[in-house]
């Protein structure tokens, strides 16, 4: 393809996205198509004859759109907001039309340096201080397991270059919650530390934050035994209830023991563009690293997830590779991006975040982002005032953890209830809401924040819960009878 021919299948294919978006909110928000549906539709192998982009649209019409589950849609309401903003949309497009690659700063200085101006810019809306650096990871679960590396060497004294952890003769340690992402689990279990050496720290019984004596009394109990706690996870935002560990108090624990810390801000990040919630991660300057991911709540599109670090040097001596063909005369003096993470190569992905924050500008998102957490106050509301709903975690944010308690259930009977009704919503393409368990027993997560939403969206997910209920018992009622 050409350069004329690209622009001419090009601007086919931005006016089918702007259809696609105009049109989006009358669509299923869950796909119907079970697995296999849509390989399917294709032939084994690539057809001999090249195809228009018209074919290709087409094709994006009658088998793409029909097997995706629509994260952008104004009535999603599942996992977390995971939002594509079209201006960042074209930062993805101008990074892969430029076709630029991060090796090393001479292979791209605009990416490396535009990569360190939009850290920075991100840094300053949140609040953190001048001792923070950052770079673009694809998502949180890369940051945890840098974060997890970079623990392991300082608790081992550099072990990687000899005989790694098994040469200081101590088990290292890691602390989270249960609550923590899985991500920190999987971390622990690469790094080499072993699931077997995750301890998983009591929660406040109320809010399912971390209880900090709890981690203390962890990490004493590990030293006495001959432990070395080498690491702390922190969630400002766990995902099942959006939980704040109490950062201030578990950085005084970790500090004392020698832990890395290090925080998990996926979702919560975005909130502490707006200053009067920036107490929510307040303690963040005592951490040792920190991520975030602008991909989630922000708007830009997957994969977008800062990483920040205190202690560059110490990242850049767990992480660099040097080998003959990269050095160059400026190194030591350009910041060179291959050495503060797992790939050698990196896209440009700061383009997304740069079109994003001057096309979009930061104050209509954080006027969306005060939108969403009014719509949920909204929605909270509703949930109070309405009869035989439990409203099960505080809601700090923007989602809410409920479960509908018909009179005379309990146990599993709820559970099969619970399950039922949520199944009928995301089955119906109305709306999509995410099941998921709190302390053994099934609940379901009203997670707002789609760009796309509005309140007549929320107003009718109200209905529609309420319409999936009376459904769900009627269900029951009925198999009762049968049997």
């Amino acid at each position: 393809m050409n350069p004329e021919e690209f622009r001419t299948a090009g601007h086919v294919l931005i006016d089918w996205i702007a259809d696609f978006r105009t049109r989006l909110p009358d669509l299923p928000v869950q796909s119907d198509r079970r697995p296999g549906d849509v390989r399917a539709a294709f032939p084994e192998s690539v057809p001999a004859v090249t195809a228009g982009i018209d074919e290709l649209t087409s094709l994006l019409d009658s088998v793409v759109v029909p097997g995706m589950t629509h994260f952008q849609h104004p009535r999603y309401f599942g996992f977390f907001p995971s939002n594509a903003g079209l201006a960042s949309v074209l930062g993805d497009l101008a990074s892969s039309g430029l076709g630029g690659l991060g090796i090393t700063w001479q292979s791209c200085p605009a990416l490396t340096e535009v990569e360190e101006v939009v850290c920075d810019w991100m840094r300053r809306l949140v609040g953190l201080s001048s001792a923070w650096r950052g770079t673009i990871y694809d998502t949180a679960s890369t940051g945890a397991l840098v974060a997890m590396l970079c623990a392991r060497e300082r608790a081992t004294g550099y072990g990687a270059a000899g005989k790694g952890w098994q040469g200081t003769g101590q088990g290292l340690t890691v602390y989270c919650t249960s609550h923590a992402h899985s991500s920190v689990t999987k971390a622990a279990a690469l790094a080499g530390y072993g699931a077997a050496h995750v301890r998983f720290v009591d929660v406040d019984p109320v809010s399912f934050a971390m209880d900090p004596e709890s981690l203390a009394k962890a990490i004493a109990q590990d030293t006495g035994a001959g432990f070395r706690p080498a690491m702390v996870v922190a969630t400002v935002g766990t995902t099942g209830t959006t939980a704040i560990d109490p950062i201030a108090r578990i950085a005084e624990v970790a500090g004392e023991s020698g832990a890395w810390l290090h925080i998990d801000a996926a979702l919560a990040g975005a909130a502490m563009l707006l200053d009067d919630y920036r107490h929510l991660w307040e303690g963040v300057e005592d951490s040792d690293s920190l991520t975030w991911n602008p991909h989630k709540w922000l708007g830009t599109a997957l994969d977008a997830s800062l990483f920040y670090v205190r202690d560059v040097d110490h990242l850049i001596r767990v992480m660099s590779t040097n080998p003959s063909y990269l050095r160059s005369a400026v190194d030591g003096e350009a910041t060179q991006y291959r050495d503060w993470g797992i790939p050698l190569g990196r896209r440009f992905r700061a383009l997304k975040l740069l079109f994003q924050l001057r096309l979009d500008g930061v104050e209509s998102i954080k006027q969306r982002l005060r939108r969403d957490l009014a719509f949920t106050n909204l929605l909270l509301s509703l949930i109070h005032e309405a009869s035989d709903w439990m409203v099960l975690a505080p809601v700090p944010l923007q989602t809410i953890c409920v479960r509908h308690q018909p009179p005379g259930l309990d146990g599993e009977a709820v559970d099969a209830h619970t399950l039922r009704w949520v199944a009928s919503i995301n089955d119906s393409g109305r709306a999509f809401l995410t099941p998921a368990q709190l302390e053994g027993r099934w609940m379901v997560r009203v997670s707002l924040g789609s760009e796309a939403t509005e309140w007549e969206d929320v107003e009718e997910l109200w209905r529609i819960m309420k319409e999936a209920v009376a459904g769900a018992l009627a269900t029951s009622v009925v198999q009762n009878l049968d049997d």
